[in-house]
């Protein structure tokens, strides 16, 4: 069964009560706050309303919360964007190499 992935970018303050009611429907209370709906003629109308606050993607599957965790985690370790230290002594680092 497909699911609608809902997810908040933009903050709610200040926005008219009808558009806060829509956003408290569909579970978002928090900005990057995610939620899961079945794809259904109700929810996509509740979606057209708020449209430009919300990333809607179509998933197959419903994640858990443990899941979610995972997937946004980061790789562990941390990227070089450029060379530091030039030629002095050999210490300097390539770019986009991974460092762990």
């Amino acid at each position: 069964m497909p699911y609608l992935r809902i997810t908040l970018l933009r903050s709610a303050i200040g926005l008219p009560k009808p558009t806060l009611g829509v956003l408290k429907a569909l579970g978002l209370r928090k900005r990057l706050a995610t939620v899961y709906h079945p794809v259904s003629p109700s929810v996509a109308g509740q979606v057209f309303r708020v449209k430009e606050l919300v990333d809607v993607q179509e998933v197959e599957e419903r994640l858990t919360r443990e899941e979610m965790r995972e997937w946004r985690r980061p790789e562990s370790g941390f990227w070089v964007e450029k060379r530091v230290g030039g030629d002095r002594g050999g210490e300097g680092k390539i770019l986009g190499q991974s460092v762990r």
